[in-house]
Parts: structure tokens; C-alpha cells; sequence
């Protein structure tokens, strides 16, 4: 049986392999595009266009080593793994 740090080592490595996910839709009310982390529910920040969403989205994945997802108007997804 495992020790109590070996347990707490394996788990940190299983969580820094994970990687962030981003998503950008656009909020049907409003018309801005949001950047939202994909199990949040919260919007991180509102754009008017969708260039400025995938710009800052951008930012965040790169200093989070993370991915981004694009979503067309009616939600589908437009571009994964950015």
C-alpha cells in the first residue's frame, strides 16, 4: 500500500497532465463572444467580436498550457484544440 505522500505525488502529476480547456461562444441575449474555462460556470470576460474572445482566450491557454475551443452562433463547435 502506498504511502500518504506517495498518494498526494501521484495526484499532482495526474493534475498538472491535465490540460485547460478554454471556450468561446457567443451569448445569444447580448450578442458578445465570452471566454468561459470549460467546467466553469462563469464567463471569464465578454468581447464584442470574436477575434478579441480567441485573442485573450489565446493568452490564457498559453500561460496555462492549455487548449482552446471555438464555437460557431448556434453553438456548434467550430474549431477544437486551437
Amino acid at each position: 500500500m502506498p504511502a500518504k505522500d506517495e498518494k498526494v505525488m501521484v495526484a499532482d502529476q495526474e493534475e498538472k497532465t491535465l490540460k485547460k480547456n478554454y471556450h468561446i461562444s457567443q451569448n445569444k441575449e447580448t450578442g458578445k463572444w465570452g471566454v468561459k474555462f470549460a467546467k466553469g460556470d462563469k464567463v471569464i470576460k465578454y468581447f464584442a467580436t470574436q477575434k478579441e474572445a480567441i485573442d485573450y482566450a489565446k493568452q490564457l491557454a498559453k500561460n496555462q498550457d492549455g487548449d482552446i475551443t471555438i464555437h460557431k452562433k448556434d453553438g456548434k463547435i467550430r474549431k477544437q484544440k486551437y
